[in-house]
């Protein structure tokens, strides 16, 4: 079994400008840049990226190269191992995506037109990412860029609907649900497909605006976390675990254990399922991975909100 341990001081980022973002008033210098560490860091070698408490950690498989700082939420590496995107918070309430290259110690923020973007959800090619965005209509949209800051498009722009976690189904479609439909968008923000979400997965579930649906690689099977009907003893709140979807079969399995509360799940390209969950007395949140199949291991003891590279 596999697991990682705190950070190494060997590898920790000082980002002094992230900081002075998130404890101030003062606008983010886009042309500063922080400075990682002084250790070369050589390419993909980071395999998960998870919050801790209030720093973000990404860790190379082997726990030998980690990187982490304070001050950011929403980690979000990408495939490929190399970027770190993440969320930043100012004493104002607003919320942005910067993207941190692990390789060549430089970090830059998304130029979209908002105050309050964040979470950010990288294309399996590593070319884009998506996100949530508040608009000037005061509704939650689904954003996506290029990882070069060009070809934003905000999608379903005119309508007057909330839609919430943005997943990518494939490099050209990018999924959101609005609890109660699941919808389909081309990277263009065209809208090609709507789906009752409980026609998909029945009417036991409940959805908030946290749940995100993800389709394995070629689209046969929905990985998704949702409210269900347990009763745990000493929560605050619904129970939430982790599900597959057979869409051909309609059967859905049941992937975290009873007795867990799981409020988030993240999906791989290439279709491992990373998931953070706590059992009584649900002080502590750990870090699992498992496969389609429900075989689960351990990965980390102590964290919250994983997203893995791929293999």
């Amino acid at each position: 079994m596999m697991k990682f341990n705190k950070p190494f001081t060997l590898a920790c980022i000082a980002i002094s400008v992230v900081l002075t973002a998130c404890n101030s008033n003062k606008s983010e210098d886009s042309t500063n840049k922080a400075v990682l560490d002084t250790v070369s860091l050589s390419s993909k070698n980071f395999a998960l990226a998870y919050q801790d408490g209030d720093k973000i950690v990404a860790t190379s498989i082997d726990t030998m190269k980690q990187i982490s700082f304070g001050g950011a939420t929403d980690p979000a590496i990408s495939p490929d191992g190399n970027k770190l995107a993440y969320t930043l918070s100012d004493s104002a309430g607003n919320r942005s995506i910067w993207i941190a290259d692990m390789e060549n110690k430089s970090q830059g923020k998304l130029q979209v037109n908002s105050n309050n973007y964040y979470q950010a959800m990288w294309s399996a090619d590593g070319g884009a990412i998506a996100f949530n965005i508040f608009n000037s209509k005061n509704l939650w949209k689904i954003g996506v860029i290029k990882t070069d800051n060009t070809g934003y498009v905000m999608l379903d722009s005119a309508s007057k609907i909330n839609v919430y976690g943005p997943t990518w189904k494939n490099e050209k479609e990018i999924i959101g649900q609005d609890l109660t439909k699941l919808y389909t968008f081309d990277r263009t923000g065209k809208l090609i497909d709507t789906k009752l979400i409980t026609d998909l997965i029945g009417k036991e579930f409940s959805i908030s605006s946290s749940n995100r649906f993800f389709y394995t690689k070629g689209g046969a099977k929905l990985v998704f976390n949702a409210g269900n009907t347990d009763i745990l003893n000493g929560l605050t709140g619904p129970s939430e675990a982790v599900y597959v979807l057979d869409l051909a079969s309609k059967k859905i399995t049941r992937i975290s254990p009873k007795g867990m509360n799981v409020p988030y799940v993240f999906l791989t390209a290439d279709d491992r399922i990373f998931y953070s969950g706590a059992e009584k007395p649900f002080t502590q949140s750990k870090i699992y991975v498992a496969d389609l199949s429900g075989n689960i291991k351990t990965v980390v003891d102590k964290g919250t909100n994983p997203t893995g590279a791929l293999k």
